[in-house]
């Protein structure tokens, strides 16, 4: 019998092989190097994502392995992402390099490029088999970084809590894939979806088997995206991780968590939306944890005297006003969350820039150390306050464009169907847990600014953290009054998830 082999067609991924060669090239140069250059190894990690994105740019859209690995609209967005992350976290991580990582800077971002990687293999995967392999190489490298300062309980516990429950996730997400394997018969993402067209399958008919399956694959990428009740990790972590890396697990374990789900959900069980199947059987599922990431991320976070804490849980709040534009399921609400997180990517990014560079100055990540810093340190104060007030949703930022596309998109369906009108209450409460929001990021900036005390410190960063800055800033302004490109970038997703006009 003659079997027949894929087209590799290795050109389209020429972006990822070239950036899992790069991390070697980083660890064997820190090793030549006696480990002395930890500035140039920085430089050398930040060109090589640069050469990665320029690659991605001249290699186009394709399929390779047959029609396991595609690089089409959704790939190249996620891409986008996952590369600015790892830029944005590289950059502001020289200050950590020079006081807290005198070793093993090499291995850190090794580890950074490698998860990058499997982020970007992760986007380009359309089977089951394969995302899995690609949340995997994405998590595991992150499991070691987040324990990275090893002489520190606090990142060492960070590190194993991570690892035990990011485990238990992926045993959850595996089971669940086995079932809809057995529905089906098929591992492609396509074939799943013809599948479950050709037989018309309704919710009731596959019975426990597809709700176990539906429940047991959110349970596993509502821990990439810390939706409660799977949220418990993210606080500890980003607490105890190198501020770099808690950065970077805010915007890429959030993104790799959304690509997942949407090829699963979307893709694959796409059915469950056609007017001629049940109507929105996992939306409301997702709706519950969205609305349950709202309300505990944004309660929980005014509590927080630790500013890392704060954004952890704020990061949680973020990730239930993305998944409102996902439930909605049109080519509207994915525009909406593509921009979302393009944006999500300058503010967060930035504000974990600017705690990295405060951090590596006077130790500490306690709001009250902030008290007076404008009168010493206005430029830096200011910055501070323009990423905080974009994740707070204040406009002309970015930030508030963002929350607006994502509500409007879910109103939009709301009042085209009479069976989704429960998604305004989804939107009520997206509104009114914004004001909370701003209760907590506005407490920072009265910290900064309204102090009656003068702080100590005159924030002086690195110029790699100031380049980070400043394409966060840059970013947020800019994007906040001329969208227009990123929310053309980000229709283009609809071509390639197949969602309702």
């Amino acid at each position: 019998m003659d079997f027949p082999f894929p087209e590799y067609n290795l050109q389209y991924m020429l972006p990822e092989i070239f950036l899992f060669v790069w991390a070697l090239v980083v660890i064997s140069f820190d090793l030549l190097s006696k480990r002395n250059n930890g500035s140039t190894t920085g430089y050398l990690t930040l060109f090589g994502i640069a050469i990665a994105g320029l690659l991605l740019g001249l290699v186009g859209n394709g399929k390779g392995f047959g029609k396991m690995f595609i690089n089409d609209n959704v790939a190249v967005f996620f891409k986008v992402i996952f590369l600015g992350a790892a830029f944005m976290a590289v950059g502001s991580s020289f200050g950590v390099m020079q006081k807290k990582i005198v070793n093993h800077r090499g291995e850190f971002y090794a580890l950074l490029l490698m998860s990058t990687t499997g982020m970007m293999f992760l986007s380009s995967s359309q089977e089951l088999l394969s995302i899995y392999l690609g949340l995997e190489l994405t998590t595991i490298p992150l499991f070691a970084m987040a324990a990275f300062y090893k002489d520190d309980k606090l990142s060492v516990e960070s590190g194993i809590k991570y690892f035990i429950i990011g485990a238990f996730s992926s045993a959850l997400m595996v089971y669940g894939m086995s079932f809809l394997y057995g529905l089906t018969g098929s591992t492609d993402l396509a074939q799943m979806k013809v599948a479950f067209f050709k037989t018309h399958l309704q919710f009731g008919d596959m019975g426990i088997v597809m709700i176990l399956a539906l429940i047991m694959l959110a349970a596993g990428i509502g821990f990439k995206l810390a939706l409660p009740p799977f949220h418990q990790w993210a606080p500890d972590v980003y607490e105890g991780a190198p501020t770099p890396v808690a950065a970077f697990l805010s915007v890429g374990s959030k993104g790799a968590g959304l690509i997942a789900f949407a090829k699963i959900f979307v893709d694959g069980l796409y059915a469950y939306h056609s007017p001629d199947m049940a109507p929105n059987d996992w939306g409301m599922l997702i709706g519950i944890l969205a609305i349950a990431a709202m309300v505990l991320g944004n309660v929980l976070a005014i509590r927080q005297t630790n500013i890392k804490r704060m954004l952890a849980y704020s990061s949680i709040a973020q990730a239930g006003y993305i998944m409102i534009g996902m439930v909605a399921l049109s080519a509207s609400g994915i525009a909406s969350v593509g921009f979302y997180l393009f944006i999500y990517l300058f503010a967060n990014m930035g504000a974990f820039a600017a705690v990295a560079v405060f951090e590596d100055m006077t130790g500490s990540c306690q709001i009250k150390s902030y008290a007076g810093l404008a009168r010493t340190s206005p430029f830096f104060s200011a910055v501070m306050a323009v990423f905080l007030l974009s994740l707070a949703g204040i406009p002309p930022l970015a930030g508030f464009l963002a929350k607006y596309y994502v509500f409007a998109s879910v109103v939009d369906v709301a009042q085209r169907s009479a069976d989704s009108s429960w998604m305004y209450w989804m939107v009520g409460i997206g509104l009114l847990t914004t004001v909370f929001a701003l209760f907590y990021y506005a407490n920072v900036i009265k910290v900064m600014f309204f102090s009656p005390e003068t702080s100590p410190y005159k924030v002086e960063a690195p110029l790699p953290a100031k380049a980070v800055l400043a394409i966060g800033v840059i970013g947020v302004l800019l994007f906040g009054l001329y969208p227009e490109p990123i929310l053309q970038f980000a229709t283009g997703i609809s071509s390639s998830l197949h969602f309702m006009p």
